[in-house]
Parts: structure tokens; sequence; C-alpha cells
């Protein structure tokens, strides 16, 4: 590629960054609170406050229930986050987290019609994050953890998940998110190559939250964990391992990997794992220069390059194409082929919440992944689109729905109803969410940005 070229292609990169620098105190946040009740006149607050607002109160206190239907509890989920790994930048606390944490906000109301509400959390205790959500679930029909440092994340998802006192989805955006979106994109690509999950060889650079869930999807349609090659910061995940044998409890999923995985007898770094391999999947730390293009070379014919490393991904994607391989794709929406969790976590609370589900179960994923990669695949696939993008919106109305029937199937639903009514459901809180964006806009309640 041309020098001029690739300069013009980093511009392009550093613009969103310019804009957002410029846009955040122009807005100063990106999310509101916003009645959804009709407001006549001073004598609705007597229905919607006291007195009236005691009768609803009652009938909830006699059959708690009932808080689905007289709240937006059903709808509402909280953000919640202690800002010690945020978007590739690392522990760099609460406070700085807050505007990752609005994004979320907005993508959950836009893309997904679900109302959210960032909460960011001065601890980096584990003990009190998971006793802040649990206090928390009145509130909310779903908790969406985020931003949270290893291995601390894989624990905390573990045990929310498994207490029997937590009634509410608990879903760490980090690893089933990210994992989701991941996987509907190498369904795809692996039905581009030709090349069947059961027996491709995988290289995974990076070893945190996101390989971690990945890597468990992947095992349940199929692939062979014998197959992998991953590598952390000190290099090939194996057995001999002597830093990784002394924390074997701590990396429980690390040492499950050093065991299972590399029947290769692979050693080395990046370059090492990558030697042979079908497929490249990293989220490790940001680009460029993480994967160099001749590593790109040594991968088998027709490779698939996924680095997803945020802001910037472990290679940029004209090099890893220029470097030989056939389908690439990264978490940036100025590339094509942006695997990025905002394709699924809105559309997965959508359809988990229109049911009231208890949680959101790898099977649910699992459902929303096919959905996404099956959209794509009817439209038609090509190296260059194998997932679809963010503007075609009927994409998270099939995933919402795809993930509240595989919830009823589960058995994890408080609400049992057909196809066509969670169709119907979804399609009119996301509809709504964007006509309000819209008339917002345009009226000039949200002013256009300056210059």
């Amino acid at each position: 590629m041309a020098e001029r070229d690739v300069q013009a292609l980093l511009r392009k990169a550093q613009q969103p960054s310019e804009d957002a620098i410029r846009l955040h105190p122009y807005y100063r946040g990106k999310v509101q609170m916003a009645p959804k009740c009709v407001i006549r006149g001073l004598d609705d607050f007597s229905i919607w406050y006291t007195p009236g607002v005691a009768a609803p109160c009652r009938a909830i206190a006699s059959d708690p229930e009932k808080v689905f239907e007289y709240t937006n509890k059903a709808n509402t989920v909280a953000v919640v986050s202690d800002g010690t790994r945020v978007l590739g930048l690392g522990d760099i606390g609460p406070e700085a987290g807050l505007p990752v944490m609005e994004g979320k906000a907005l993508l959950f109301k836009y893309l997904g019609g679900v109302d959210a509400v960032p909460i960011c959390l001065k601890t980096k205790d584990p003990d009190d994050i998971i006793r802040i959500v649990k206090v928390l679930q009145p509130s909310f029909g779903g908790i969406n953890l985020e931003d949270l440092a290893q291995p601390k994340c894989f624990r905390i998802l573990d045990e929310l998940r498994a207490d029997p006192e937590v009634t509410i989805p608990v879903w760490h955006d980090d690893q089933q998110g990210t994992a989701t979106v991941l996987l509907a994109g190498l369904i795809n690509a692996l039905r581009l190559v030709g090349k069947d999950m059961r027996s491709i060889r995988v290289a995974m650079i990076g070893f945190g939250a996101a390989n971690v869930a990945t890597l468990r999807l992947m095992e349940a349609m199929g692939f062979d964990i014998g197959n992998l090659v991953a590598v952390d910061s000190r290099g090939i995940i194996h057995p001999d391992r002597a830093d990784l044998a002394s924390q074997k409890e701590e990396f429980r999923d690390k040492w499950r990997v050093a065991e299972a995985s590399n029947r290769f007898g692979a050693r080395g770094g990046i370059r090492e794992a990558l030697e042979g391999a079908d497929v490249c999947i990293g989220f490790s730390r940001p680009g460029p220069g993480v994967i160099h293009p001749e590593w790109i070379r040594l991968m088998a014919q027709d490779a698939i390059v996924f680095p997803c490393a945020n802001p910037v991904p472990e290679i940029w994607p004209w090099e890893a194409k220029e470097a030989g391989a056939r389908v690439v794709g990264t978490g940036r929406s100025d590339f094509p082929n942006q695997l990025n969790n905002s394709l699924g976590f809105p559309a997965i609370f959508r359809g988990a919440l229109d049911v009231r589900a208890r949680t959101i179960t790898d099977g649910m994923c699992l459902a929303a992944a096919q959905a996404i990669a099956d959209f794509a695949a009817a439209k038609g696939l090509r190296e260059d689109y194998i997932v679809p993008d963010m503007t075609e919106r009927e994409v998270f109305l099939h995933e919402a729905v795809a993930v509240g029937l595989r919830a009823q199937e589960e058995g994890v639903a408080r609400r049992y109803v057909s196809r066509e009514q969670l169709w119907e459901e979804a399609y009119a809180a996301i509809s709504s969410a964007q006509r309000l964006a819209e008339v917002l806009s345009s009226s000039g309640l949200i002013p256009p940005p300056p210059g």
C-alpha cells in the first residue's frame, strides 16, 4: 500500500478521538432521564406520586413479581464498573471510566431500547462489588458488569451467576458480549473460507476475559481445545511454566488451557503461536506492532485474523491483508468487519428482559451469535462483510427474539410468549428509542454539534 494511502487511513483512525475530546464537554455527557408517562398537568402527579402511588406500592408488597408490571424495572439495566480495565487504557479509575459507561448506556437505549444507568464504584474489592450488585437487584432487571480487571472479573461473574439470591441476569460484557460477537464473525469467516470449527487450529493472542469466554463458546460449538495455542504477556501457555503452576487457583481458566491445549508442543511467543494457525484471535494490548506482518505470513492458507485490541488493533487490518490474511476483522467501526460487542449486548438484554429471564446462559449467547451470523449470511458473505454493522437495525430484532426463545427453552424465563409477540415487543421498544432520539435532535432539544 502506498505511503499516502497509509497516512490517510491513519488520519481517519485518529479522527474519532479528536471529535470525542471536542464534543464530550459540549454535551456534558451522553444520557439523561426522560419521562415515559403522560403529564397533562400538575394533577397527574397525584397519580404518579402521592397519594395515588401508594396503590401500586401495596400491590407490589403483596406480590413482588408485580414490580415488573408496575415499574420500569423490566426495562432497566445497571452498567457497573470499578474502572480497573477500561478500553485498553487500564486502571484509570471510576471517574475516568464514566464516559465509557455513559456510552454503554447510550448504545443500550438506541440499539436495544433498554434504559441503562451508569454506576461507577469507588472500590476495587471483588467482595464489595459482589455485595453491591446483590443489593442493587430490586431496582434493575439486569446487571451489565463492565471493565473489571482480571482475575477478579471471572470470580465476580461466576459467583453472582451461581448465587441463588441473585434472581436477575448478571452479565460481563467484556466476557460474554465480546465472545458472542466474535463467535458470530468466526462462524461466517469459516463459512467463507470453507473450514470447520471442529478441525481448525487457533492462536489466541492475549488470554484475558474476552478470549476466556470466546474459548468457552467455541468449545460449545465443537472446537477442540487441543488445537489451541494461547499466548499471554509471558509467552505461550503450557504446563511447564512455573509462574502458572504456582497460581493454579487464582488463574483457573489459564491453568486449564495450560493442561488441555497446545497438542503441538509449541513454545515461544506470538510468532510461534501463529505458525500454521488457521485463525488468530487477538485481545491483548493495543497496537499497532503487537502482531508483525511477517508473522501473519506463517499462518495457514486462507487465514482468518481478528486483532481486536482497543482502541488500536494489534496489527492494522491493511497490513494483515497484505501479509496474506483472507478475512480480517477488528473491534473498530472505521474498518470492515467490526467485531464489537455493541452488536450483541443491546439485543441480548432486550431478549432477556422481554421474558424476564433470571440469567443469561451460554446457550442464549450461542443463540445470539447464530442469529447475527445467519442474518449476515442471508445478505451474502464477502471478505469485507462477515457480520452486520450497527446500521442494519433488523439484526437486533432477530437476535432479541432468538435470545428470548432460548431462555424459554432453557427454563430460565419468568414469562413465556410467542416468537411473534417477542418480535412485536422488541420492535416497539427499539423503534420508540430511536424515534425519541430523532425527535429530540430535530426539535433542537438536543442541539447540533458546533462547527
